[in-house]
């Protein structure tokens, strides 16, 4: 795996790539690799004939109150577990490669960013599309790899994709869950014994959605209520909000009648952690 710092010089490996002919799949990541990780990486490996992954934990898309100093870094652990899969170029810039100084341009998808996630982290969506239409310049992938664990971010770059005429096809993995259940996600690592099995109601609530849902309610409103009832049992875990959702616009719907994304963002101590599901 060759490992690689500049813009340059990935922008230089990418179209050595393409001069073969050669399909360019690509996984964007901030590091502290788990599971979920490794399946869009062999999703990839599967569609792709080269591999690109990167690593850069992203300054523009935290809020002043959020985590990046103590955001999980392991780097030479990613490096193996990303060789043992089989990518072949990592790109891992540093923060003045990817923003030079007095850098003043941002990528903003209006009336999506500030919705779910957006609401409660006012600029994080910008700073994720700013980032995302970067690394899709400097790499230029055929296909990009995302988690639908993700999927306000989904829905979101999917948007600025289109909007921009981007040559880049966006293939959603399913969430990859630990046996109990829970989403996997880098900001697992912060949670003590405790709080890990606190942060199983998450599931548990989405579980209980979807059960009246293949029972055959369809009103918004209630499998609102029913969920959020689940999350009344467990007092340590604080609601950021459950809504559901048409997944392309994250708009809210009243009534489901086709597929619609349930969604949920809780703080599990300081931590804040996210899941959803699909039903119709």
């Amino acid at each position: 795996m060759k490992i690689i710092r500049t813009i340059d010089e990935m922008q230089k490996a990418s179209r050595a790539a393409h001069s073969k002919t050669q399909r360019l799949g690509f996984v964007p990541t901030m590091g502290a690799l788990h599971e979920g990780h490794l399946a869009l990486v062999r999703a990839a490996k599967a569609q792709s004939d080269v591999v690109a992954a990167s690593i850069f934990v992203n300054p523009l898309q935290f809020g002043p109150k959020e985590d990046l100093a103590k955001y999980p870094r392991s780097f030479e652990r990613d490096c193996e577990l990303l060789e043992k899969e089989g990518v072949e170029l990592l790109f891992a810039p540093s923060v003045e490669e990817m923003y030079p100084a007095k850098s003043i341009t941002y990528v903003n998808v209006e009336g999506l960013s500030e919705k779910l996630d957006g609401k409660s982290r006012p600029g994080h969506f910008r700073g994720v599309t700013t980032v995302v239409a970067k690394l899709f310049h400097i790499v230029e992938p055929d296909l990009a790899f995302f988690g639908q664990k993700d999927a306000a971010q989904v829905a979101i770059i999917r948007r600025m994709a289109r909007d921009l005429n981007l040559p880049v096809e966006i293939v959603v993995c399913r969430i990859v869950r630990e046996p109990d259940g829970l989403a996997m996600s880098s900001r697992n690592a912060y949670l003590d014994a405790q709080r890990r099995k606190s942060a199983l109601v998450l599931h548990r609530a989405l579980l209980h959605v979807q059960e009246l849902f293949q029972r055959g309610e369809r009103n918004s409103a209630t499998l609102i209520a029913a969920g959020k009832e689940v999350f009344s049992e467990e007092a340590s875990v604080v609601l950021d909000y459950f809504e559901i959702v048409d997944p392309e616009t994250l708009e809210p719907v009243e009534e489901i009648t086709q597929r619609t994304l349930v969604a949920v963002a809780a703080f599990v101590g300081g931590t804040r952690l996210l899941d959803n599901i699909l039903v119709g």
